[in-house]
């Protein structure tokens, strides 16, 4: 093909697909499409979104505005022959904010013309920049009831707030009819902002919702829910998805007709000749075949006789167990035979009562800073009733004892005690990572047994099929996941309800929970879901940090997952986000750097957002990092570092005598073949055991000196526990917000020892 036909062809293309962006841009809204989806959010507690409403709907005189049950506001506006449906999810409900963003087409920004954005605003916002962020448009209620010499100065102070997340955006008063047509033209006319992970699924929001149970003592019944369907085309036989409940099957779909159309159809009564409107029909588009129906299945079935080792029957495993019990090792002179070995009385269990005895004596020094906090506290309450008429303590400015009681009633010492415990843990991996000291009652080879060394952490080898859990045969795995992912993206699906249909879809199965807890005004949003994304596998999270999440989150601590249009719970592993084929766990999630966070879930074909909260004591939920979806690999090796520590008794050029890092002679042959390090960068191996306490001759790269400290890294990989659950519980509306460094009570001196 030459130059110019190359050229010609591009141009062709282009020209194309303008053509197709402004046949889709003029069809939005009309009759052959759903209503333009507009969630209305505040960012100030001063503005009322529900005035704002009520002031769109002044923009014209022929508009038609109806509401339905589930709180959402439609508009028919002949003059643009657009249709627009609005909601307003309630302020403080994080959780319906999430939910009704996921499917709405732009979003309206209410700001005050005094304060702009408040900090459940910001919070909001960031949220929302997490999960996905559609078109939006910023109005400001109440601008022009300010004076008119302030006017200049409160739009510039507004547009730099706007400007510092919307560089491009500019903010449109709201006061008068003029003011509501104009934006309600820009809602309906402007670009939209796609996103990914919502235009390759088909989804839904409810317009009406009915439940019926399949009896009258079942705990599940069928979900119908009545909704424009946008998106892609919805099979049947396909999945749906519950945001906070889990995967479900359909029965049926049914067509319904819209409720609320451009141009509504009319007919002549025959008997008298009068015309009506149109009445409402439903019919049965599809049912479900079960034979083509996707299954529920989430993990595969193990089967314990496909394992490579021929598994033992009962009788053996009967045999090897009494076997077991009956022999006892015990410590015996050399040269004691096996008759003379039963007449020795052996001090085992006296040995591990003193074992047991020593492992609660360490955690009760675990918790001695907390203990000495408690005597400090008693000491001076007791100082404070012995010195009652002292005049120092005239002097002081006391809180009242019905403040201090109140203070105290809402405290939870128990969490109190856990925060610090954490805060310590994480203050102690900080300054010395990773170092753990080797036990002197245990042997090392027995208590480090699964750990090995690794002569280069970045290139020698690892098998990731080794010595994997039960856990990993009840997962799935793909051998090529990124040409699966390619084929059901592009995968083209006419079989079934058409986008722009009003449907009415039957879930079934839905537990009866679902309706208990629902509450009118909450949206209620379905997705339909890929092919072989109701399967569960390893996935991969890259995350980073949230600003103001100022607490300790340990790996296998319990979080709260929003991945695209799915909510679940999870206790993830965190690990350093790098390259190659293994990567470093981390006992933290780190503040300053992204990492990755391991979990089992359901597969997930990217791009998908995903945000982190971490739920509270009073059931809140705090956003704690937010990031997207890595990768699906349960390949991906995740390695635990420990580092044992030794030191220099003697040095002599190059080789040196080093004690503290074994207890006994035959640890230090176990691990000869691991290299070691110094903290000042030197490497070396061991030679040779001196003596029978630990002691042992090595030889490094250059000369050492006495404040060194010698190193020796041991890795076992890390697996995530089994701990999905589906079902998240929403968290309370907030009342009033506050960020987490205003919840310390800075006049509170015993509050701020906790921190310090």
């Amino acid at each position: 093909m030459k130059r110019t036909e190359r050229k010609n062809q591009s141009a062709v293309l282009r020209k194309q697909k303008r053509e197709e962006a402004f046949e889709k841009k003029r069809q939005r809204g009309t009759s052959g499409t759903p209503p333009t989806f507009v969630v209305i959010v505040s960012l100030h507690r001063d503005v009322n979104a529900d005035s704002c409403l009520e002031c769109l709907k002044t923009c014209d005189d022929e508009l038609i505005v109806k509401r339905n049950e589930q709180g959402i506001t439609h508009f028919t506006i002949p003059r643009f022959k657009k249709r627009a449906s609005f909601f307003i999810p309630e302020y403080g409900n994080l959780n319906a904010l999430l939910d009704a963003v996921k499917v709405a087409d732009t979003l309206l920004l209410l700001i005050s013309p005094q304060n702009g954005i408040d900090d459940y605003g910001e919070y909001c916002l960031s949220c929302l920049f997490g999960q996905g962020l559609p078109a939006v448009t910023f109005a400001c209620p109440g601008f022009k009831n300010l004076a008119v010499k302030k006017q200049s100065e409160a739009r510039k102070s507004l547009q730099n707030t706007i400007e510092k997340r919307f560089p491009s955006e500019k903010f449109h008063a709201l006061d008068t009819s003029q003011d509501a047509l104009m934006i309600v033209r820009q809602l309906t006319d402007q670009k939209l902002r796609p996103v990914y992970y919502r235009e390759n699924r088909s989804h839904m929001v409810a317009e009406n919702i009915t439940f019926e149970l399949e009896s009258a003592e079942s705990q599940f019944g069928v979900l119908k829910v009545t909704g424009y369907l946008r998106g892609r085309t919805l099979n049947v036989n396909g999945l749906v998805h519950l945001p906070g409940w889990g995967d479900f099957q359909m029965n049926q779909i049914d067509s319904a007709t819209d409720p609320y159309p451009l141009q509504p159809r009319k007919y002549k009564n025959k008997p008298t000749g009068d015309v009506e409107m149109e009445k409402e029909t439903i019919h049965v588009l599809d049912k479900a075949d079960p034979k083509q129906q996707e299954s529920l299945e989430t993990e595969v079935i193990p089967d314990p006789m496909e394992g490579e080792q021929t598994w033992p029957t009962e009788e053996e495993l009967a045999e090897a167990e009494d076997h077991a019990k009956n022999k006892v090792l015990k410590r015996v002179p050399k040269g004691t035979s096996e008759y003379q070995a039963t007449w020795i009385v052996d001090d085992d269990d006296e040995a591990e009562e003193q074992s047991d005895k020593k492992e609660e004596d360490d955690e009760e020094d675990d918790d001695s800073d907390v203990d000495e906090f408690k005597d400090a506290m008693e000491t001076v309450d007791s100082d404070e009733e012995r010195n009652e008429d002292d005049e120092e303590f005239e002097t002081m400015t006391v809180t009242e004892n019905n403040d201090d009681e109140k203070y105290d009633a809402n405290m939870d010492m128990d969490e109190e005690i856990r925060v610090l415990e954490k805060l310590k843990e994480e203050r102690q991996h900080a300054m010395f990572p990773d170092e753990v000291d080797t036990p002197m009652d245990i042997p090392a080879r027995t208590r480090f047994a699964r750990y090995r060394g690794l002569k280069s952490f970045r290139t020698s080898p690892w098998d990731p099929k080794e010595n994997l859990p039960s856990d990993y045969s009840r997962i799935f795995q793909f051998d090529k996941f990124k040409m699966t992912r390619k084929k059901v993206l592009n995968q083209e699906n006419d079989d079934g309800a058409l986008p722009g249909w009003y449907i009415t879809i039957h879930v079934n199965k839905v537990p009866k929970e679902f309706m208990e807890s629902y509450k009118p005004g909450t949206p209620v949003i379905l997705f339909g879901i890929l092919p072989h994304e109701q399967k569960l596998s390893v996935l991969h999270f890259a995350i980073r940090k949230y600003a103001t999440a100022t607490q300790p989150i340990k790996s296998k601590d319990r979080l709260i997952f929003h991945v695209g249009f799915r909510r679940f719970t999870a206790c993830p592993i965190f690990s350093q986000h790098t390259t190659g084929n293994k990567h470093k766990f981390e006992r933290f999630l780190p503040a300053d750097t992204t990492c990755v966070a391991t979990v089992y879930a359901p597969i997930t074909f990217a791009p998908v957002p995903v945000l982190v909260f971490q739920p509270t004591p009073e059931g809140s939920h705090d956003l704690v990092a937010t990031g997207s979806l890595l990768s699906v690999n349960p390949d991906r090796i995740v390695a635990k570092r420990i580092v044992l520590s030794g030191h220099p008794k003697k040095i002599h050029k190059r080789s040196a005598v080093i004690r503290y890092l074994f207890y006994n002679r035959e640890d230090i042959y176990w691990f000869k073949p691991v290299e070691l390090r110094t903290k000042w960068g030197r490497r070396g191996h061991i030679k040779e055991a001196l003596g029978t306490h630990g002691h042992m001759k090595c030889v490094f790269d250059g000369g050492l000196k006495s404040q060194d400290t010698v190193l020796m890294n041991l890795y076992k990989r890390m697996f995530p526990k089994w701990t999905y659950n589906p079902h998240v519980e929403s968290p309370p509306v907030i009342n009033e917000y506050k960020t987490p460094m205003e919840t310390i009570d800075e006049d509170d001196e015993e509050a701020q020892k906790l921190f310090d």
